[in-house]
């Protein structure tokens, strides 16, 4: 079974025992919408992948002085450990939060390179309509510097979350098969990619 590090940013300290996403997380909130769609992808990815949280918590700002810090460090070796990656992402100003833009720029200085080939793709949810598609399609560019291999369809840009998201669970059975949909394509995204590796 493939391991996927999902990358979470959510402010949390919550642990996951299993492996295969990484979770950006900065550590101040675990009931934001992001952290809810996170817990219940969980259930519906659950026999296909398994999942590890990571933490951008305890990154300082990056200012081009310092090359490594521990929480990078730890960041970084999870993600190379890691079959793939998921970003679970709102969308801020237009763009990429600052705290997930800078735990990149952090890992970007990283030996190696932690991103370079692995595949990944977003989860993102807004109250509005665009559904974080500014902030996914910059996260992509972002995404090309590092050589993340980035799956094109489908995306997931959930807008009007207020309403498909409610006590900690979402409700809109659309959205739930949509995402059960993703899991499953991700998983032979991920799959075809290893396969593809192993031939090089």
């Amino acid at each position: 079974m493939s391991k996927i590090l999902s990358l979470l940013f959510e402010l949390t300290s919550q642990k996951l025992d299993k492996k295969l996403f990484f979770e950006f997380e900065d550590g101040r909130r675990d009931d934001g919408v992001h952290r809810q769609i996170f817990n219940h992808y969980c259930e519906i990815a659950a026999g296909k992948f398994e999942l590890e949280l990571g933490s951008i918590a305890g990154i300082p700002l990056y200012d081009g002085e310092d090359e490594s810090h521990p929480a990078v460090e730890k960041l970084s070796t999870q993600i190379v450990e890691a079959d793939g990656v998921i970003f679970f992402s709102p969308e801020y100003n237009f763009s990429i939060p600052g705290g997930l833009k800078n735990a990149i720029d952090w890992l970007s200085r990283c030996k190696p390179q932690p991103f370079a080939g692995k595949p990944a793709t977003i989860i993102g949810a807004s109250p509005g309509n665009q559904g974080t598609a500014r902030m996914q399609y910059h996260l992509r560019q972002v995404g090309v510097y590092l050589d993340l291999h980035f799956m094109n369809k489908p995306e997931v840009m959930i807008a009007g979350v207020n309403q498909k998201v409610q006590a900690g669970k979402i409700v809109d059975q659309p959205t739930i098969e949509f995402l059960q949909r993703h899991a499953s394509v991700f998983k032979s995204f991920v799959e075809r990619h290893a396969y593809s590796r192993q031939d090089v």
